[in-house]
């Protein structure tokens, strides 16, 4: 069995690092529509929120306590009861994948080019933030591709998710035939 966990713990740290990141442009974004200073034309100088930047501020703040737990369980060898096989982890990931998926397209489409606006502080925290969902998003879908590569190389679904399987300590299953050897 191959034994990437440092590849892939390395892996969800950036996306943690990443996820910092909109979380702080998200905060902030939040913070400046929901105070807008007296005379700004932005929306006629009424408080207001975008409901996609609440959205990625909360995909943010699970992004990281997934990515954190994730290195918890990766480098201690945890199996917990909550997510123990690449199968729980692969239905967090995917939830986390869609709300990110549904952040890039929603944030593209609102703020994807605003050159002409570069020279207000606003609209570069907006270039940031979409930058920043972009990468996170495609870091999130590079550990997708090295992790079912992984799985479909080392038995299933059902291996723990820290990717180091021991039938002796272990108490995911494995769906590896045994062939008679005993470990």
């Amino acid at each position: 069995m191959a034994n990437i966990s440092g590849f892939r713990t390395a892996l969800y740290f950036l996306l943690s690092l990443f996820s910092i990141v909109v979380l702080g442009l998200s905060a902030t974004r939040l913070h400046y529509t929901l105070h807008v200073p007296l005379g700004d034309p932005v929306n006629g100088g009424e408080d207001f929120y975008d409901r996609i930047v609440v959205e990625l501020l909360v995909a943010s703040i699970l992004t990281m306590l997934w990515s954190w737990f994730v290195m918890w369980i990766i480098r201690k060898r945890k199996e917990t009861a909550f997510v123990s096989t690449f199968r729980g982890g692969f239905i967090g990931l995917a939830i986390l994948w869609l709300m990110w998926l549904i952040g890039v397209i929603v944030v593209t489409h609102m703020w994807g080019d605003l050159r002409w606006c570069q020279i207000y502080k606003p609209c570069r925290i907006l270039t940031a933030l979409v930058a920043f969902v972009w990468i996170g998003w495609i870091t999130m879908t590079v550990i997708f591709i090295v992790e079912i590569i992984f799985v479909s190389q080392n038995g299933g679904s059902r291996v723990a998710l820290h990717g180091r399987w021991d039938p002796r300590v272990s108490t995911a299953t494995s769906n590896r035939p045994n062939y008679g050897f005993s470990w």
